[in-house]
């Protein structure tokens, strides 16, 4: 069985063409279920440089479908056999202004739009430098 990957090394997500943040914001749960949007912002931003962009994808998975850790290590395995959205399909790099840096090892952290941190990642010749994706065709 093929296992794919949602992950990158050395790479810059930067938000979509279309989002309409200037500045990053926070992603609030829709009354007491979290989104995927605060999920990821949550794992991500209280442990940066410490998860893959494949272990924060399953990881909402496996909380918005009520695993159980004893299902997890199946259930990665079935959830990665087919090809996953990777960031840079999140809410987070759409709407909320969040762009992802993955460090040589893969792991990721937040960097809010309109930071210097941002815009120095952005224009960083050693890093893949790609889009989020647009949330409107066209």
């Amino acid at each position: 069985m093929k296992i794919h990957t949602t992950n990158y090394t050395d790479t810059f997500i930067t938000v979509a063409e279309d989002c309409p943040a200037t500045m990053a914001e926070i992603p609030s749960p829709k009354g007491d279920a979290k989104t995927i949007a605060s999920l990821q912002f949550d794992m991500i931003s209280q442990h940066p440089y410490q998860f893959t962009s494949d272990d924060v994808i399953f990881e909402a998975y496996a909380i918005r479908h009520d695993l159980s850790k004893s299902e997890y290590e199946q259930a990665r395995k079935d959830f990665f056999s087919k090809g996953q959205a990777c960031l840079r399909s999140s809410p987070l790099a759409k709407r909320y202004g969040w762009g992802f840096h993955h460090d040589a090892a893969g792991k990721v952290a937040l960097v809010g739009v309109g930071t210097e941190r941002y815009n120095k990642m952005a224009a960083d010749k050693s890093l893949q430098v790609v889009k989020a994706m647009r949330t409107k065709k066209g």
